[in-house]
């Protein structure tokens, strides 16, 4: 009798349980099936940069909450590393709330919230609030567009690197290939830098872009078919002294005589020049026979915000990919050139663009560009994989 009554009492509440179920975290959360057009009233929108990206967009959002104070009503700017940032979103998730509403990152932060599942697939489920991408974009940027997995929309584009910079008043002559550069590093210890690459436009890009030049078996494969690079950046990394956290700090070591060659990319070499914090005299050199590693800005929505918040950012995200709102995107040549969609001319930017990129731009680049491949960077899994074997084995110390 007693475990018949101990029975009545129990399983009465085992059904209540069942019924109620436990709370869906937010990182099991799917995007809503549907949202308005536009919010039910003005949204004050968080936006997190990782990535650098306000340089060339944030000309774009605040245009948009001006032609449109029906969606949003103000912008909170932020900014924060790529590997700080998927912390940061768990733990608002966690809390149950999502105060960063929109992100804009690189591949880099792109592979993180991916992995951890910390962002809303946003395609194909609101293609019809967004322009036609494959359409709207540049060859490059649509394969680059891929890699978001239908998570993110990149917004910025350009073909990166690699590239080297260098000081020519201590680099009479740069190297044109791996080897080279590895006998230059040996006779010249301490000279050559590049930044951590989970952290680094121009880091990533270095390493993305030696399994071409070094013949690698796969170079979309950093664990089963980088044998070749792995070797090399080993080898390499007997002679540089640190790896920055970050290209900023790169760039300063090569102004300030620290360095005297560095990684950059094409944004890295003409953004620094414009703002005179690296000296206008540096000149870049490509190895032979090179393929450039393309590379995006993106913008992702985190799990748990309102309907309202997502409403208002797909318009933005739309009012973003208008060729004169991408125009922008050539800044002072940041991102080199920078619009991710078609029939976006430099006449089309800002005079104080097409000023700098006047003075501080290469005549070489759009022939570089045009002339040489264009690979995307690796894929979500992947690169995650290549930072972490490069954390732990090349910049371990």
């Amino acid at each position: 009798m007693r475990w018949t009554r101990k029975l009545q009492l129990v399983i009465p509440a085992l059904l209540v349980i069942t019924a109620c179920g436990a709370p869906e975290s937010p990182q099991a959360q799917n995007a809503p099936t549907t949202v308005p057009d536009k919010p039910s009233k003005p949204v004050e929108l968080n936006v997190l940069d990782v990535a650098g990206n306000l340089q060339l967009t944030q000309g774009m959002i605040d245009e948009f909450v001006k032609a449109n104070p029906d969606f949003v009503s103000k912008v909170n700017y932020t900014k924060a590393t790529a590997p700080d940032m998927p912390g940061k979103l768990k733990a608002e998730q966690n809390s149950g709330t999502s105060q960063t509403h929109l992100v804009l990152t690189g591949t880099d932060g792109l592979s993180s919230v991916i992995e951890q599942k910390l962002v809303y697939e946003l395609l194909p489920g609101f293609s019809a609030k967004l322009p036609d991408l494959e359409k709207t974009y540049l060859p490059p940027a649509w394969e680059m567009q891929k890699l978001a997995q239908g998570q993110g929309v990149a917004v910025t584009y350009y073909p990166a690197g690699p590239l080297l910079e260098y000081d020519p008043a201590k680099v009479p002559t740069a190297p044109t290939s791996p080897a080279e550069l590895l006998e230059w590093a040996k006779a010249h210890p301490g000279k050559f830098q590049y930044a951590r690459p989970a952290n680094s436009g121009p880091g990533r890009t270095f390493l993305m872009g030696l399994p071409y030049l070094l013949g690698d078996s796969d170079p979309k494969d950093p664990e089963k078919g980088w044998d070749k690079t792995w070797a090399y950046l080993k080898e390499l990394g007997q002679y540089v002294d640190n790896y920055p956290g970050g290209t900023t700090d790169v760039m300063k070591n090569l102004a300030n005589g620290t360095s005297w060659m560095v990684a950059s990319t094409t944004g890295w070499d003409i953004n620094p020049r414009v703002l005179g914090s690296v000296p206008e005299g540096m000149k870049i050199a490509t190895f032979k026979g090179f393929h450039w590693v393309t590379d995006a800005h993106y913008a992702v929505v985190p799990k748990g915000v309102s309907d309202d918040v997502l409403a208002a950012n797909l318009a933005l995200i739309k009012f973003m990919l208008d060729p004169k709102q991408q125009a922008k995107a050539y800044d002072k040549g940041y991102f080199y050139p920078g619009p991710a969609v078609k029939d976006v001319t430099l006449k089309m930017a800002p005079q104080e663009s097409q000023d700098a990129i006047a003075k501080f731009g290469r005549a070489e680049y759009d022939k570089l560009i045009e002339d040489n491949p264009k690979e995307t960077s690796l894929p979500a899994a992947q690169q995650v994989k290549a930072f972490q074997r490069w954390d732990r084995e090349i910049g371990k110390k």
